[in-house]
């Protein structure tokens, strides 16, 4: 099976690892990649928000499956235009990607599926959401109703920073934005394979949104993520399934949308019982890499069954004993106006450790042959472990070998969790 990935950062980089490791996928190649993918395979160049660019490619590659990994060129319609040159796609249509291209479009089809979420109210002007505000009191929650990378939401006690936030987000050119109740309790991830009528989960991940330790700073795509949760409740994953995963897959094939590809659910464990937090059409990023570093299946088989609508034919899947960890490394000034272009040293004696795994993100070669940092998330080292406090451990040790002027990181991630 020839595989082509769609995408550039860790999140793909995490993709390609599993998919080498699949006997079945006899070649793989990324578009447009990045310095560390391009060391494993072959890398080509394509504009990922055009979908006929993406869909040509597909066919030029001669391509069985093709994994589509961000967002933007799922809402733009990549699947669809894949498909129709009869090549078999993971990820959802233009339509069903809606569920995390419009957070008000999600809030409406949760309402048909029964599955419980936060109350909101969709609002176009700032005194409807001055109006909001009140109604919910705060912390107040205010996220822009688009795509905006995991930045679109802010948190806040501050009244007056809530009603900025809003009018930010109206003055980049968003028609609403979601005013919200604030959800108490930690937050999960749990991503869902579904080819748009069976769904099965993968373990749970928990990521770390804050750019600086103890949930201080400003939110960023994430900062680093960890699975399993040793203190979710047990059955999390199978009541979860049960009465969010597969009804949101149920209520979005009666609308005549199927939803095909990775569904993510974001959940608060409230003290009221699970609540979602919005859905995402893919892999979420950097959950993506603990989850796929304890996945034993071979993944290509897995997707390969949600894009051919197999699902119900896939045996159950088999995980690896212990933990997994995520540390991100970000350019200097990420998330507000990340400073790119500087070399990076450290990541071969980092890969050099028993368990790490340093996955590129933002990071390109250049003339001279120099890994320099190409994006704000630049790097997720990553490592595997008898238990998160061994993860954690083989994650740290890489992270403190690798060397970019002005980065940061977080060393708190998956502490409380591993105590």
């Amino acid at each position: 099976m020839r595989v082509l990935v769609i995408g550039s950062g860790a999140r793909e980089h995490a993709l390609v690892t599993a998919l080498r490791a699949d006997e079945s996928v006899t070649s793989i190649i990324c578009a447009p990649g990045n310095a560390g993918i391009a060391a494993d395979i072959e890398v080509l160049p394509v504009e990922v928000s055009n979908p006929d660019a993406v869909a040509q490619l597909a066919v030029d590659t001669k391509a069985d499956l093709v994994v589509v990994g961000p967002e933007v060129p799922l809402v733009a319609g990549a699947a669809d235009a894949i498909r129709e040159r009869g090549i078999a796609c993971f990820g959802p249509s233009k339509e069903a990607a809606q569920l995390e291209g419009s957070k008000a479009f999600a809030k409406q089809v949760m309402s048909e599926a029964n599955v419980a979420t936060a109350q909101a109210h969709s609002c176009t002007t700032l005194d409807e959401v001055a109006k909001a505000l009140d109604e919910f009191g705060e912390p107040y929650v205010v996220k822009d109703d688009g795509l905006a990378a995991g930045k679109g939401v802010i948190v806040t006690s501050d009244r007056h920073q809530a009603l900025e936030h809003a009018d930010n987000c109206f003055a980049q050119g968003a028609p609403s934005v979601l005013v919200e109740e604030y959800l108490d309790g930690p937050e999960v991830s749990l991503f869902g394979i579904t080819d748009g009528v069976d769904i099965i989960a993968l373990q749970p991940a928990q990521d770390f949104k804050r750019a600086h330790d103890d949930d201080e700073g400003p939110n960023t795509g994430g900062m680093g993520a960890y699975s399993p949760l040793p203190w979710a409740p047990a059955g999390l994953v199978e009541e979860v399934t049960a009465s969010v995963l597969q009804p949101m897959v149920d209520a979005m094939r009666r609308r005549g949308t199927p939803f095909v590809g990775l569904l993510y659910a974001g959940l608060a464990l409230t003290k009221r019982g699970v609540r979602i937090v919005e859905f995402n059409a893919r892999f979420g990023d950097p959950e993506t890499q603990v989850v796929l570093a304890r996945l034993k299946s071979p993944l290509g088989q897995v997707l390969l069954a949600a894009a051919t609508g197999k699902v119900a034919e896939l045996v159950p899947l088999e995980w690896r004993e212990g933990a997994a960890v995520t540390v991100v490394v970000a350019s200097k000034n990420y998330p507000d106006s990340p400073v790119t272009g500087d070399v990076i040293t450290g990541i071969e004696e980092a890969n050099a450790l028993l368990d790490v795994d340093v996955l590129h993100a933002g990071t390109r070669i250049t003339d001279e042959g120099d890994v320099v940092s190409a994006g704000g998330r630049v790097l997720s080292v990553t490592a595997v472990g008898d238990s998160l406090a061994q993860a954690r451990e083989r994650a740290y040790a890489g992270i403190d070998l690798i060397s970019l002027a002005g980065s940061h990181h977080r060393r708190d991630i998956a502490k409380r969790a591993s105590e």
